[in-house]
């Protein structure tokens, strides 16, 4: 069972911050997970559409210019990263999974721009790379100019048809809340060709039970600490 650094190793430093993805890297973790906006011509690595809970500002993400969010303080002096940034300390992990959270189908050029530069100069490999995001309209076009890379499709809920919804929409893998997740979904997903990573879970009764249903991989916010627990089932 993979674990992913859910927005870093957000349990040890602050999330999505260039700290908390430098102890993922030394967490024994497979894989990091961060999120993404468009703001002002840049990708910024950032969870809330509001600055409040993470940072020293205030207000909405994308009413601030890209020079005024990078004097915020992100926790302990860090400021929030470009992806290009994070993709520069991720480079050795497993699995990169990229969450496209404020970003359009418009934007997508963006994106390629920064994952192509990244190739090039980083020596990224795209199999690293993993596309995830609960608008699967942005799933489907990002298929459509790029199928290369490879799509988790997230989902809060339940789905009637289980996990349908990421085989239609060709993914690798398909993302669910720990709240709804159970073995009919895992099953169905399994039989569908389909990854199961399931987030976020941190309590030791909670990785039991996910080691017991199968799921593929789970996001854990101190990974370190989630290895140790998968190491005591």
């Amino acid at each position: 069972m993979l674990i992913f650094a859910h927005r870093g190793a957000s349990a040890i430093e602050p999330e999505n911050t260039l700290l908390a993805f430098n102890a993922a890297c030394t967490a024994n973790s497979d894989g990091v997970e961060f999120d993404i906006h468009h703001v002002d011509g840049k990708l910024m690595v950032i969870h809330d559409r509001y600055l409040e809970r993470t940072t020293s500002g205030s207000g909405l993400l994308i009413a601030h210019s890209y020079a005024q969010l990078r004097q915020l303080n992100a926790g302990k002096g860090a400021i929030i990263p470009t992806l290009d940034e994070v993709l520069a300390v991720v480079t050795k992990q497993s699995v990169i999974n990229i969450e496209l959270k404020g970003i359009e189908i418009k934007d997508m050029s963006l994106l390629f721009d920064c994952l192509d530069n990244a190739k090039a100069v980083l020596k990224l490999n795209f199999k690293q790379i993993l596309l995830s995001s609960f608008n699967h309209h942005l799933l489907q076009a990002i298929y459509r100019q790029r199928p290369e890379f490879s799509l988790g499709a997230l989902t809060a809920g339940l789905p009637l048809g289980n996990a349908q919804f990421a085989q239609q929409l060709a993914a690798y893998s398909v993302h669910i809340v720990l709240d709804y997740v159970n073995a009919e979904f895992v099953i169905d997903a399994h039989q569908r060709g389909l990854k199961v990573y399931v987030y976020t879970v941190d309590k030791l009764i909670d990785i039991k039970k996910m080691k017991a249903l199968g799921v593929d991989g789970i996001f854990a916010n101190n990974p370190q600490q989630a290895r140790l627990y998968l190491q005591q089932i």
